[in-house]
C-alpha cells in the first residue's frame, strides 16, 4: 500500500496537493487538501478493468470557476438553510445566501474552498490523510471556532472508510457530508438512468419549490420513492409524482435510513458488475441523481456535463433541521463531540 503526493497549484498563495492512496489490489483513491476534495476513485468491473467512478477536474481553476462541489467535503451545514438565517439561544444568525433567498452548503467559501492541513495515515491494514482545519467564529456568518478534522482511509477489502470529527468553543450547527458523484460505469462513459439503487427507507421528506423541506415526512410506500426493493434512476426521470418534477424530473431528496452500518445503501451497474455499499452513522441520504448538471464545462475525462451524468449519495443529518423541531438536532456545543462516520465498500455484484 502507498501514497504518492503530487502538486496541484496554488490559491492565494497556498500550495494544493493531490494524494493518491493505493491499496494492494490497485485500487485508487486521490484527494486533495482544496476542501478534502476526492477526484478520483479508480475501482475494477467485473472483467478487472479500472476505471474513475467520481466525477472531477483535473486542476484547482476549474474546481473553484465551476460551482459543482464534485467530491468535495460540505459544512458547515450541508444542504439548504431556509432565507439563510436561524436562531440560536436567542440570537439570530444571518448567513449568505448564495442560492436564490436561502443558505446552501456552507455558503459561498465553506468548506469546500478552504485549504486544509493535511498528513498521511500509514497502517498494517490502510492507507491515508488526515486533514485539519479551524473554522473561525463568524466564518460564512456561523458562530463559533470549530475544529474540524476530516480522515480518508483506504484499506485492503477496497473500502473507503470516510470519518469527520469536530468539537466547538460555542453553541453552532453543524452537519458535514461529502459530496462525490457517483458513475459506476467508469470515466462517465454512460449517463446513471439504468443504475440501480436499493435503500433501507421507508421514509423521505417533502420539498417547497426552493428545494427546502416542508418538514413533511412522506411513506415512500406505492410510489417512485420506494427504493426498498430496489430501482432503476430513470423511474424518477420517467415519474409523474410531483415532488420528481419539482427538482428536474429526478431525485434531490433526503431519505431517512431505518438502518446504520447494514449495507443501507446499494447502488449497482449491472453492466460493468460494479457494486458501492454506503454504510453510516447518519440519519439520512440525500440522493441526488444530477438532474441539475449542465454548463460548458467538462469533467477530467473530457465528457461534456449533461443531466444524470452521475448520482450523490450524501449520508447527513436533515436538510434544514434547524427549523424543524421534530428533525434530529444539528446543534452541539462544547460539551458535545460530532463524528460522522461513512464506509463506502467497493465490489462486485455476484
Amino acid at each position: 500500500m502507498e501514497i504518492r503526493t503530487n502538486d496541484f497549484g496554488s490559491i492565494n498563495g497556498q500550495k494544493i496537493y493531490t494524494y493518491t492512496l493505493e491499496n494492494n489490489n490497485g485500487m485508487r483513491l486521490t484527494c486533495t487538501n482544496l476542501g478534502c476534495i476526492v477526484t478520483e476513485i479508480l475501482a475494477p468491473d467485473r472483467n478487472g478493468m479500472f476505471e474513475n467512478i467520481v466525477l472531477g477536474f483535473n486542476n484547482v481553476e476549474d474546481y473553484i470557476r465551476n460551482k459543482t462541489y464534485f467530491g468535495a467535503l460540505i459544512g458547515r451545514v450541508a444542504g439548504r438553510i431556509g432565507q439563510g438565517k436561524f436562531e440560536l439561544e436567542g440570537k439570530v444568525y444571518q448567513l449568505p445566501k448564495n442560492e436564490g433567498n436561502n443558505h446552501l452548503h456552507g455558503g459561498y467559501q465553506g468548506l469546500h474552498e478552504r485549504v486544509w492541513d493535511a498528513e498521511e495515515i500509514k497502517t498494517d491494514s490502510a492507507v491515508g490523510i488526515r486533514f485539519s482545519y479551524v473554522s473561525p467564529d463568524g466564518e460564512e456568518g456561523y458562530p463559533g471556532n470549530v475544529r474540524l478534522q476530516v480522515t480518508y482511509l483506504l484499506n485492503n477489502d477496497n473500502q473507503w472508510i470516510f470519518t469527520c470529527k469536530g468539537y466547538t468553543d460555542q453553541k453552532t450547527l453543524l452537519n458535514i457530508t461529502n459530496h462525490s458523484y457517483f458513475n459506476l460505469s467508469g470515466n462517465a462513459k454512460k449517463d446513471i438512468l439504468n443504475h440501480e439503487l436499493t435503500l433501507k427507507s421507508h421514509r423521505f421528506l417533502e420539498l417547497d419549490k426552493q428545494f427546502i423541506p416542508t418538514g413533511k415526512i412522506s411513506h415512500v410506500e406505492g410510489s417512485v420513492f420506494d427504493f426498498r426493493n430496489s430501482r432503476k434512476i430513470l423511474d424518477g426521470k420517467l415519474s409523474q409524482n410531483e415532488q420528481n418534477i419539482l427538482v428536474g424530473n429526478g431525485y434531490d431528496h433526503p431519505f431517512l435510513l431505518d438502518d446504520h452500518f447494514n449495507e443501507e445503501i446499494i447502488l449497482r451497474d449491472h453492466e460493468t458488475g460494479r457494486k458501492l455499499i454506503v454504510e453510516t452513522n447518519q440519519p439520512c441520504v440525500v440522493v441526488y441523481t444530477g438532474n441539475q448538471i449542465g454548463g460548458e464545462y467538462q469533467t477530467a475525462e473530457g465528457v461534456k456535463a449533461k443531466k444524470y451524468l452521475a448520482l450523490c449519495l450524501e449520508t447527513q443529518g436533515l436538510p434544514d433541521a434547524i427549523h424543524h423541531s421534530h428533525f434530529p438536532p444539528i446543534i452541539i456545543g462544547p460539551e458535545d463531540y460530532y463524528e460522522a462516520k461513512t464506509i463506502y465498500t467497493f465490489t462486485i455484484d455476484d
